[in-house]
């Protein structure tokens, strides 16, 4: 399998231009796969659409993903005319990953949708955007979105341009299997992952489909020191199961540990996430590429 290392913004993340220029230009100077910026409207974190198109005019080789875009309250015509245009500018190089967005009643406010409602939506808005980037005009009348003869232009250069998802419940798992070709979950154990794989292989089958094993990975957050009490707090609303050191690395010798118990469980595809921004990206960029490159192939 070819084992790739992207790397993250989360949702704390800061959108200082310099910084984030810093950042861009330095993942592509260490040779890390990709670039990913999160969605979290009450955060300082850049806007992954906006954010992503900076960088891809800062940048020629590193692929551009969402981790995640959240979908439900977004128009699918002009959300399908943004991402074929961000991927035919970045010459094919977008990962377009989506999700439902946070169980957090501020965030929803800002897509419209009840929290009830987004899975149903989530459901029909999918195989609308593989419709429209292979160029159809679409004709169909569903619970949200009714359309007409509608059609969108350009189309992505990648074809397809493959969708990738999250999350860990059973649902999500599910969905991945029917509709997504990549899943990169967030939070979890080598132990979800191998599971989780197995359950979306399995749905897939039953619906005529099989994932590219290749298409496995995880979203592997890490810090410098004791994990900070609030993202223990987190977790353990989360997921009050699992330890947080079983999720969370400290320190880079124990992210590429977990990296490693990962691609045992059958993930390849890896994005790491700091906790927190260093003063200097360059040099942190170097250290971490020293330690985790190695494993790519």
């Amino acid at each position: 399998m070819k084992v790739r290392i992207g790397y993250g913004l989360g949702t704390r993340a800061s959108c200082d231009p310099e910084g984030f220029a810093d950042l861009v230009t330095g993942l592509e100077k260490h040779r890390f796969d990709s670039l990913w910026l999160s969605e979290r409207v009450a955060s300082d974190c850049p806007d992954p659409i906006v954010g992503l198109s900076i960088a891809a005019g800062l940048t020629t080789k590193i692929k551009l993903g969402f981790s995640v875009l959240v979908l439900p309250g977004r128009n699918p015509m002009l959300l399908a005319k943004q991402l074929a245009t961000l991927d035919r500018l970045a010459q094919g190089r977008l990962l377009a990953a989506f999700g439902l967005g946070a169980v957090d009643a501020g965030e929803q406010q800002a897509f419209g949708v009840a929290r009830g409602d987004r899975a149903n939506i989530f459901d029909e808005v999918l195989p609308l955007l593989r419709r429209f980037w292979a160029g159809e005009t679409v004709d169909h009348d569903g619970a949200a979105y009714h359309y007409q003869q509608a059609l969108v232009r350009p189309v992505p250069r990648q074809d397809p341009l493959e969708i990738w998802l999250g999350g860990i419940a059973p649902s999500e798992l599910k969905r991945c299997g029917r509709l997504g070709d990549g899943w990169l979950p967030s939070f979890c154990t080598a132990e979800d992952v191998q599971e989780g794989i197995a359950v979306i292989q399995a749905t897939a089958a039953d619906h005529d489909r099989r994932l590219d094993p290749e298409h496995f990975g995880a979203v592997l957050p890490y810090c410098h020191g004791p994990i900070p009490d609030p993202v223990v707090a987190g977790l353990a609303a989360r997921r009050p199961d699992v330890h947080p050191s079983r999720v969370v690395a400290s320190g880079l010798d124990r992210l590429r540990e977990m990296i490693g118990d990962h691609i045992a469980a059958g993930g390849s595809k890896f994005i790491v996430i700091p906790l927190a921004e260093p003063d200097h990206w360059d040099p942190h960029l170097a250290e971490v590429a020293e330690a985790l490159l190695p494993l790519q192939n």
